[in-house]
């Protein structure tokens, strides 16, 4: 499957819209998640293909000229228009998804798999919190939208500075706060601070807490410790990890993810 590039838009200082269509998406079948994601491969420089492209015929090349995947979250599907949104988070020149998506142009193809993705704000929560950075921006903002009329929602965001703040939007009652890492030597513990700080909110409470690994940990630590959320009630995942790139960060996320969920945070 792949789509092809209708327009491109940027957002804030680090995210990059990009809404795809073409008969190449005639396949794509919405899951409804919230957190929905498809697999896109991103191509090097230098390579001797473009989409479509067959699996096996990528697969033997030599390792640089291979495509590299990277998850994406879906930020919206139009059935009626057949066209795919992607809110991609890119910082200058680093990182393939990034790359791509500050140079895309009308026309252009990406090749992606999907979708998939299991995470819906809880329907009998009393309230939600949101937490991430700007590789988690997306689902929040698709996450927002999805959590039941009336109901306190509070997204807790970390971006650069002022100039990463984009607009949210929710049927629930919806408080946002931005967190800036300009100034902060080292802003692992930004967002935990910022979560550790919030008043009380009505329980059940259902959480989203997805975006850099150490963060994310900070986090489920002060939620967990201190009794906020119950673990049922809980999505986490590390998108990335500071001072790693994407290929280094895909080799040990596995054993991340592993001992995470088997921390004891009360200890």
């Amino acid at each position: 499957m792949y789509g092809e590039v209708v327009s491109t838009r940027q957002l804030g200082s680090h995210l990059v819209r990009v809404v795809l269509g073409g008969p190449g998406l005639d396949g794509f079948t919405t899951t409804g998640n919230a957190d929905e994601y498809v697999n896109c491969y991103f191509l090097p420089p230098d390579a001797p293909y473009a989409p479509p492209f067959e699996d096996e015929a990528v697969r033997d090349l030599p390792r640089p000229q291979r495509p590299r995947p990277r998850r994406i979250t879906v930020r919206s599907w139009d059935d009626a228009r057949r066209e795919l949104t992607l809110d991609i988070a890119a910082h200058g020149d680093v990182g393939h998804a990034g790359r791509w998506a500050t140079r895309a142009r009308p026309g252009d193809r990406l090749q992606l798999r999907g979708p998939a993705g299991g995470y819906h704000p809880h329907p009998d929560a009393a309230s939600y919190l949101l937490v991430g950075d700007e590789s988690a921006l997306p689902a929040i903002a698709a996450c927002a939208e999805a959590v039941p009329e009336g109901r306190p929602v509070t997204a807790v965001l970390e971006v650069e500075d002022a100039a990463g703040e984009v607009p949210l939007h929710s049927p629930g009652v919806l408080h946002v706060r931005w967190v800036h890492r300009t100034g902060h030597a080292d802003p692992e513990g930004l967002l935990a601070d910022a979560v550790r700080a919030l008043p009380p909110a009505p329980g059940p409470v259902s959480a989203f807490v997805h975006g850099e690994a150490g963060a994310t940990r900070a986090v489920r630590r002060v939620l967990l410790g201190e009794g906020v959320v119950d673990e049922q009630m809980l999505s986490c995942s590390p998108y990335w990890r500071r001072g790693l790139d994407d290929e280094q960060w895909r080799a040990v996320k596995a054993d991340w993810v592993r001992a995470l969920a088997a921390e004891d945070v009360t200890a």
